[in-house]
């Protein structure tokens, strides 16, 4: 299945948003449901209208669909972390997670220039545990504690360097 990131437009936000009417989505994800589809689609409206500055979210699309979106964070020129979301939970188990978390540390490394990229996720994430490892990122240690659907469970830590992504 073929992937590209771009920009996000405003006319995402609609995808986004409706994300939040999958229950399955929105436990996984940490989403509040507590919100409506209406609501979070003026959020991410404002949100893509103006992005925080540490942050360069892409749009992940397949064909003409908006199926996810990658994140770079932080506020170090040479380093960031990286993050993926793919929606709704349907779309789940495709591949789509590791293809988008691949094209991020494509963007990070060709178009960022970064030195190196890191990612988190709970142990209880069995599936995004397997995404960081099939896109070459290597274990690094643990994290703190966080809650993944209503379990407790502790953060393993994951990095990339730019010279390990050129050798792969």
């Amino acid at each position: 299945m073929k992937l590209r990131l771009r920009p996000m437009d405003v006319s995402d936000a609609d995808t986004f948003a409706d994300w939040a009417s999958d229950p399955v989505f929105l436990a996984h994800a940490g989403w509040s449901g507590r919100a409506t589809v209406e609501e979070l689609t003026v959020w991410w409206v404002a949100f893509i209208a103006a992005p925080d500055p540490q942050l360069v979210r892409l749009s992940a699309v397949s064909g003409d669909d908006v199926v996810g979106y990658v994140d770079l964070h932080g506020d170090e020129q040479s380093t960031r972390e990286l993050g993926f979301v793919i929606g709704p939970s349907s779309r789940w188990g495709r591949g789509l997670g590791t293809i988008a978390a691949s094209a991020g540390l494509e963007y990070g490394f060709d178009v960022l220039k970064l030195s190196s990229v890191w990612a988190e996720a709970v142990d209880a994430n069995v599936g995004s545990l397997r995404v960081l490892e099939r896109i070459g990122m290597t274990r690094t240690g643990a994290g703190d504690d966080d809650m993944f659907l209503g379990v407790t469970s502790t953060y393993s830590r994951f990095a990339l360097s730019r010279s390990d992504w050129e050798q792969r």
